[in-house]
């Protein structure tokens, strides 16, 4: 395995820092503030072809690896991770569904706008009463002639009242199990689609979170991704490769974290000297660096094993769990750098904590990852790579 990033990657870093220094960085306090949505942002983005980057070049996208996905992810949740978090939904969840398990048809007709952004994506899994357990999910789809009648609701959903398009898991056979959910591509402008509440979140303000209200919902079958029943084994490969991106997104924030607080350090002065030179302070940066560079590995294992096409679940829940809880780590001792003023609105760091907090819930929570590390464990044994 390479451990280098290639001409083409370091390009995507560089480009993508350079465009974030320059159109987030200045606004993230006023978007976390105000919680607003830079609807604009995620747009020009996908002009620049950053949330494409991974797709086909036939439907609009760059044709690279996972890595240079992730390093999107990761580069722009270092300076704002609610925009990150909009930008991993959109490119792991929703488009990600589409274009691995959609039809040529589906993939041509919807992925083009939104690889470019044109149209955002939501992607609809979690109930009010259903997290993890989406075998719970209590939505329906009942097969009505040559269409599908959708009705229930779907909670913290990222990009809930922004989307255009919806990928939406629903039953379709309520005795079947898990074998009987189905997952389908609905148009935002589908009448008896709508939102309820909007969520307010601990942070990620720049982040839309909102429930979708699906009421009488009809949706041609020809909407139907895949075959009927499948879509909770689409739902499972599709949180596998999405746990990569959370490893990403996790490292951006304790990355902004470390980069901020080591700026700081190096002019806080205390006792006549910066603070940096105080062992205490120095061993802080030591664990932090560490454990991002460990998570950084972690998530690289996992994207070269699924670009390999070979299983890669047991990784893409080691990089997740121990990048979000790096994560966690990192900008709790940033804020503790800062002393008084991490814990005041003047710096950010205290929004990398409040950030920080949703990496070891969303996508599975860190209790679901470590059970299945250990079951794969218990199953196939252990081998290191």
């Amino acid at each position: 395995m390479n451990f280098e990033l290639s001409d083409e990657q370091r390009q995507i870093r560089e480009t993508l820092a350079d465009f974030a220094e320059r159109e987030i960085k200045p606004h993230s306090s006023a978007w976390d503030r105000d919680a607003t949505f830079p609807r604009h942002v995620v747009e020009q983005l996908g002009e620049l072809g950053f949330l494409g980057v991974a797709f086909p070049e036939k439907y609009g996208g760059g044709g690279a690896d996972t890595l240079s996905q992730v390093l999107v992810v990761e580069g722009i949740s270092r300076y704002d991770a609610g925009v990150g978090l909009a930008c991993a939904a959109h490119m792991s969840l929703s488009s990600g569904h589409i274009g691995m398990f959609a039809s040529d048809a589906q993939k041509q007709q919807y992925l083009p706008e939104m690889l470019s952004a044109k149209k955002i994506g939501a992607w609809c899994l979690t109930e009010p009463g259903s997290g993890s357990d989406a075998a719970a999910m209590r939505t329906r789809a009942v097969r009505i002639g040559d269409n599908y009648r959708i009705d229930g609701a779907k909670m913290f959903i990222t990009n809930g009242s922004v989307a255009d398009v919806y990928v939406v898991m629903a039953v379709t056979d309520s005795g079947a199990g898990r074998t009987g959910v189905s997952a389908f591509i609905v148009d935002r402008a589908t009448p008896g689609l709508s939102n309820g509440r909007k969520i307010e979140k601990l942070g990620l303000h720049s982040s839309d979170t909102a429930e979708v209200v699906f009421d009488n919902v009809t949706v041609p079958a020809r909407n139907l991704i895949g075959a009927t029943g499948a879509g909770y084994q689409q739902t499972l490969k599709v949180l596998e490769g999405g746990r990569i991106g959370i490893a990403g997104f996790a490292i951006g924030i304790a990355r902004g974290a470390m980069e901020d607080a080591a700026a700081y350090a190096k002019e806080r002065r205390q006792f006549d000297k910066a603070i940096a030179d105080f062992q205490a302070i120095q061993w802080m940066f030591a664990d932090m660096a560490t454990r991002i560079e460990a998570s950084w590995m972690l998530m690289l294992r996992a994207a070269a094993l699924k670009d390999r096409g070979q299983p890669f679940a047991r990784e893409a829940s080691m990089a997740k769990l121990f990048a979000s809880e790096t994560a966690m780590w990192t900008t709790t001792k940033a804020v503790q750098i800062f002393g008084g003023y991490g814990y005041v609105k003047e710096f950010p760091v205290e929004r990398y904590m409040r950030d920080a907090k949703l990496t070891e819930i969303g996508e599975g929570t860190s209790e679901i990852q470590r059970m299945i590390i250990a079951k794969s464990l218990l199953r196939d044994g252990y081998m290191p790579a």
